[in-house]
């Protein structure tokens, strides 16, 4: 006779932590010195993220995230960061832009980096910044004169005698071979494109045959950036030409053509006449520099 015995209300995740508690958990992992922890930590949290239903908050908010792994790009193990990079890549894109200035803190330590592996990933990780928040990127403080002096720096162009644009390197000699400086540029001219080219002009509201009494209705809506008056540093501490606001076109063109521009127009020329894979990738960034200064210098029929 076979006896059998049936348990009322089994449930073996009763006491399952919950996927919050697990995310928190993770999160204080990346701290282990193991580098296969971190990485299997850093793709419990990417998995976590990506199977979010849509519009449903995250497990863990992206501000306790990114504030956790940034740190990570400099980390000596190529298979963390590159699990970094998918987790930062699975992170919504609208919770990216507050955090700009500290994600690019690290990320110029990584391009300044000893090491070539980490000088070039942090390259990818300012790429996905900039495909994430890039007026942000551009506009926050420092964003835009520091970076220009950190690739400065890479591609040991000079900006004048008096050595107050020159990189962190006095020797004038780039940081790498050809290959890294091919990525430099590459990720200079997305740089540059981003607080530079004029973005394409929003159509006004129409209705009817016209746009009375809708005249210029995009200046005057609210805005959708946090801290719109941030730039005007009303409660901050006192910045400088480096950790300045420029969140007008017009003055990142100025502050542009009086510094960095002379170096980087003869870094070109030097790099273009050598010709080869960094030779094309001088002459794109060339037109880069040209389509977003010439309304500046007013050659804009040097671009037809």
């Amino acid at each position: 006779m076979a006896l059998a015995i049936a348990l009322k209300q089994q449930s073996l995740s009763a006491n399952a932590p919950t996927v919050e508690a697990q995310c928190a958990h993770h999160l204080a992992l990346l701290n282990h010195k193991s580098d296969a922890q971190r990485r299997d930590s850093l793709a419990y949290l990417t998995s976590a993220i990506t199977s979010s239903t849509l519009g449903s908050p995250l497990p863990q908010p992206s501000s306790v995230i990114l504030s956790a792994v940034q740190r990570l790009i400099l980390d000596g193990s190529n298979s963390v960061r590159q699990q970094l990079l998918k987790l930062l890549q699975s992170l919504p894109k609208g919770d990216i832009a507050s955090h700009a200035d500290q994600l690019l803190l690290h990320t110029r330590a990584g391009m300044t980096h000893l090491a070539v592996e980490i000088r070039v990933f942090a390259l990818d990780v300012l790429e996905w910044l900039l495909d994430a928040a890039a007026d942000e990127v551009v506009s926050c403080p420092g964003g835009w004169v520091k970076m220009l002096k950190c690739f400065l720096g890479l591609l040991g162009w000079q900006a004048g005698a008096d050595g107050k644009w020159s990189g962190s390197k006095s020797s004038g000699k780039p940081w790498g071979d050809a290959k890294v400086q091919v990525k430099q540029m590459g990720t200079l001219a997305i740089f540059l494109k981003a607080g530079l080219v004029p973005h394409q002009v929003i159509t006004p509201i129409t209705t009817g045959g016209g746009t009375f009494p809708l005249w210029q209705t995009h200046h005057h809506v609210l805005s959708q950036r946090s801290s719109v008056y941030a730039h005007l540093n009303l409660f901050g501490a006192s910045r400088d030409d480096e950790t300045e606001m420029y969140e007008d076109r017009e003055d990142r063109q100025r502050v542009f053509h009086e510094g960095a521009e002379p170096a980087i127009t003869t870094g070109l020329e030097h790099a273009i006449r050598g010709g080869g894979e960094l030779g094309r990738a001088a002459a794109h960034l060339k037109k880069i520099v040209r389509e977003g200064m010439a309304d500046y210098r007013g050659d804009e029929a040097a671009l037809q």
